[in-house]
């Protein structure tokens, strides 16, 4: 077969990359949560009124807002994942036939 095949007959290779962006910003969400738990008692504090996300004035990591971020990351996640899956699924019938 020849070589690059794949990459010039799908898209397979940006889902796969697709995949491994999600992942990251998947650890990084989880990273942030982690972090502030262990830092300080109460880093789960809701944010003063006003502040913006992610500024220092929040005093803490704003937990519903990491959970939304969260739920938004795996629902793209599953849904390359769905796609990635597709696009083999044609590629072995193209070969097949």
């Amino acid at each position: 077969m020849p070589f690059g095949f794949i990459n010039r007959v799908s898209n397979a290779t940006g889902l796969k990359e697709g995949l491994d962006v999600s992942t990251q910003r998947t650890r990084m969400i989880a990273d942030r949560v982690a972090q502030a738990s262990l830092q300080k008692p109460d880093a789960f504090a809701i944010p003063k009124a006003g502040a913006k996300p992610g500024s220092p004035e929040i005093g803490g990591v704003d937990l519903e807002a990491e959970m939304v971020s969260l739920a938004d990351e795996q629902l793209r996640y599953e849904t390359t994942a769905k796609l990635l899956e597709k696009t083999y699924a044609r590629l072995r019938t193209v070969i097949k036939e």
